[in-house]
């Protein structure tokens, strides 16, 4: 199967990326229980304007990781995976199964409570992570299953992202949003009158993000909104889309998520934090992140098959499916990102967080082992 140069970077850019990822995380959750903890603290909190920096990374530089996701799902839909319905179906199936089996096992402990809002966080996938482990298994890993897990993470992250514009949406101011929308319909003009410079839709980006900011709609939509707004022409090496998506995959991959790792996991955790996760919202984060994702991938895509709406590819086994569907367990970036929309106290806050960096280890690593055995057994049965 042949493998786009972009895909290949892509999956460069994000493996590596999951692992400064790792590091991150690490030296944000040391630097948070250490003496310097009151100072390393105060850096996220420190106000710029009259927001706090983490304010500024949440809703402004993770809007630009938006956009690069959103210019990835471009690609696929018009040059990639999702191009053929046939082939899309497979991954779009898994991942339509990884969001709703997740979210129901959440709802299952949490439905009623003040707590329900957080069913979207066990809903996601962390590109970067996933791939980053993914690539620790080297060249036994089919191509087949790179672009299953590449597809299945970008049509997870465009649910999640939908799920904030539905039910993470604040009090709507209308003309603030008829305003954003209707930018985003003067750039889909443009697109159409195949204007290829990128300069007006990125100057109308920064005015839809400010308009969309002060609607009551999360402002990283508009990374969404404007990759779609961006023309993709033939897909050629000069297609503005493309430009952009070469132009992004090194700052997202190796500052803007290493700054949001930094800034979101800076928990101070106390003795006693390991009874804050026998709660049910943490209960639901962990049984939606390392049990929901796996079986909801892999019965989702198995009944796809079995009802002969796609078929799977030849080079990878149902085993490959739930070993993928274990790394899809890996929420990180985009289930904590959710949970900072879905929780306002810091208690429930801290102890999601720390509820999915634990959840996402344990599904990172039973994925890692249980990938290793199948493709070495299928490894050596080749050779």
């Amino acid at each position: 199967m042949k493998i786009t140069k972009l895909f290949k970077d892509f999956f460069e850019s994000e493996k590596a990326g999951g692992f400064i990822l790792i590091a991150c995380t690490l030296l944000s959750l040391f630097l948070a229980n250490s003496i310097w903890s009151e100072n390393y603290l105060h850096i996220w909190h420190y106000h710029l304007g009259n927001h706090p920096i983490e304010y500024w990374i949440n809703d402004g530089l993770m809007t630009i990781f938006f956009l690069l996701i959103g210019l990835e799902l471009e690609r696929e839909i018009y040059a990639g995976e999702l191009s053929n319905i046939k082939n899309a179906l497979l991954p779009i199936s898994g991942a339509i199964g990884g969001m709703l089996l997740p979210a129901g096992l959440f709802l299952l402990l949490n439905f009623g409570t003040k707590t329900q809002s957080g069913a979207g966080i066990p809903m996601a996938t962390d590109i970067a992570f996933a791939l980053g482990i993914l690539s620790l298994l080297g060249n036994k890993v089919p191509t087949s299953l790179k672009i299953f897990l590449t597809a299945l993470a970008v049509i997870d992250d465009l649910g999640a992202i939908m799920i904030i514009a539905i039910f993470y949406t604040g009090d709507l101011n209308w003309i603030n949003l008829i305003i954003a929308l209707s930018i985003f319909g003067g750039l889909l003009i443009l697109n159409r009158l195949k204007v290829h410079n990128l300069i007006p839709y990125l100057i109308g980006g920064l005015f839809i993000w400010y308009f969309m900011l002060n609607s009551g709609v999360h402002a990283t939509i508009t990374g969404v909104l404007l990759a779609f707004a961006i023309p993709f022409s033939t897909g050629c090496e000069k297609s503005p889309s493309i430009i952009l998506q070469h132009f992004l995959h090194k700052p997202v991959a190796y500052f803007i998520l290493p700054v949001f790792a930094l800034a979101n996991t800076a928990i101070i955790i106390n003795s006693d934090w390991h009874f804050a996760l026998t709660n049910n919202y943490t209960l639901g984060i962990a049984l939606g992140l390392i049990v929901g994702k796996p079986i909801g991938i892999a019965l989702f895509s198995y009944l796809a098959v079995k009802l002969k709406v796609c078929n799977l590819p030849e080079d990878i086994n149902w085993k490959a499916i739930i070993g993928v569907g274990f790394l899809g367990g890996i929420g990180f970036t985009m289930s904590i990102f959710i949970t900072l929309l879905a929780f306002s106290d810091r208690e429930h806050i801290d102890n999601s967080k720390i509820m999915i960096l634990v959840s996402s280890l344990v599904a990172g690593i039973i994925g890692l082992l249980f990938l290793k055995s199948v493709l070495k057994k299928n490894y050596n049965e080749s050779n």
